[in-house]
């Protein structure tokens, strides 16, 4: 991961430090709403924290794969390769197993509408998957 300043605003947009926000969940702490993880989640794109990522996928994700190794690289190269300018959300649906945030991140690629869907497994979310919008 490189390195990103704990003083620095954070990515998602809270105007919070990322050392007062979306480090605690990279550090381990569990985000208590779907809509905290998608948050960190694509803070921790903005970061390059390619590990969170992959430790809150759902095995049921399209992504996901054994191949943690080439799966780390392709995320690591993502966040790279673009800027997470700001992120939007949309709406939030929360639900006691199952949540639905949209939300549009305007990335240096261009913007990535999405509704994504979370499933909650001993009380800790995970994000499933997304429709594009």
């Amino acid at each position: 991961m490189g390195k990103f300043s704990p003083n620095k605003v954070c990515p998602c947009g809270s105007a919070n430090k990322y050392k007062k926000c979306c480090s605690i969940y990279h550090k381990g702490a569990l985000p208590p709403t779907a809509l905290l993880l998608m948050k960190s989640r694509y803070c921790a794109y903005a970061v390059g924290d390619s590990n969170y990522i992959i430790k809150t996928t759902h095995p049921d994700n399209p992504d996901y794969t054994a191949d943690i190794k080439s799966w780390k690289e392709s995320i690591l190269s993502f966040s790279k390769q673009t800027n997470f300018l700001s992120l939007e959300i949309i709406d939030f649906i929360d639900g006691k197993e199952e949540a639905f945030v949209t939300f549009n991140a305007r990335l240096s690629s261009g913007d990535l509408k999405e509704k994504s869907r979370f499933l909650k497994l001993r009380d800790q979310w995970f994000y499933v998957d997304g429709e594009f919008l």
